[in-house]
């Protein structure tokens, strides 16, 4: 091997250290900040699209430095899990002190963003703002010790999802349906406990302290109650929405959403990590009926709503 490529593979592995350490892959959960873009049909609106399109930015950034932070608290434990140890801070790939001026860097940025959208609109910006000071202080808690606490630790879990679509519906100044926060609140709940049922199967029962407090059949019964309590509240969303659209459509969709869940839900039931994201990358047919979804809602909102 040439030194050139000795060169290209150190630079590749690096980019790839570092990238880790953000958790770029991560980002795809900021998607649910453009629920409220979607649904409240300003999708094509360039204000309300670009305000969009900087706060995705600015929560992925927020996440990448709650992710190092957490990394950092956890350094020791992560190096004695079999998985984890490869993180790049565990592993030794990527230096304590690069972790801290990553932060710093980004911490900077998330400001100017911060900045921006509250020059943009000051009432939104603030509140923007607000939801973002409080998505980092629940994960700064969780990382110092709220994760050992059962029920709280799957909760702020679970907050981490509805803040993204709250933070979204304030960002272009709309506020969501009661039904759809409740779907989106029953969902998170439904992930953070079946992320923790999984936990609980693997090698996190020996290294999560948590675990010691729940069972298979707690998390089974209550991860599946607000599976039930999220398709339920779909379909009142979806009923709710026949007088505003003036459609019937979305009535159709309950199947969908139900398959959507019950593919999730084989997902968790096998041999995996139960991280969302894990599960969604590496199920091609969920992402599918997933894409599937997303373009029946496009239609419906977007194509083929009939007029008021």
């Amino acid at each position: 091997m040439s030194n050139a490529q000795e060169r290209a593979l150190f630079f590749s592995g690096m980019i790839g250290a570092y990238t880790g350490l953000l958790r770029v892959r991560h980002w795809i959960k900021n998607v649910l900040i453009f629920v409220p873009l979607f649904f409240n049909m300003d999708l094509f609106d360039r204000t309300a699209l670009g305000g969009t399109l900087v706060g995705f930015v600015c929560f992925s950034v927020l996440s990448s430095i709650v992710y190092i932070f957490n990394d950092m608290q956890d350094i020791e434990k992560d190096r004695r899990h079999s998985t984890k140890c490869r993180r790049p801070l565990a592993s030794g790939i990527v230096p304590m002190g690069h972790a801290r001026i990553i932060i710093g860097l980004l911490s900077l940025i998330l400001i100017g963003l911060s900045g921006l959208l509250i020059r943009e609109n000051p009432l939104c910006g603030f509140k923007s703002a607000g939801l973002t000071a409080l998505y980092l202080l629940l994960n700064i808690g969780y990382s110092r010790g709220w994760k050992n606490i059962p029920i709280v630790d799957v909760t702020i879990l679970a907050s981490g999802y509805v803040i993204r679509v709250l933070f979204g519906a304030v960002i272009i100044g709309v506020e969501i349906s009661v039904w759809l926060y409740l779907v989106i609140t029953m969902g998170a709940y439904y992930l953070g406990l079946g992320k923790r049922r999984n936990e609980l199967a693997g090698n996190e029962k020996n290294t999560r302290e948590v675990m010691r407090f729940y069972s298979h059949n707690f998390l089974d019964k209550n991860m599946y109650l607000c599976q039930t309590l999220c398709v339920v509240f779909y379909a009142l969303w979806s009923i709710d929405s026949v007088k505003a659209l003036n459609t019937p459509a979305f009535i159709y969709t309950i199947p969908l959403i139900l398959i959507i869940l019950l593919k999730y839900s084989l997902n968790i039931e096998t041999n995996s990590d139960g991280d969302p994201t894990s599960i969604l990358f590496h199920d091609k047919p969920l992402i599918l009926l997933c894409a599937i979804y997303v373009l029946c809602a496009f239609c419906i909102l977007y194509v083929n709503r009939s007029a008021p």
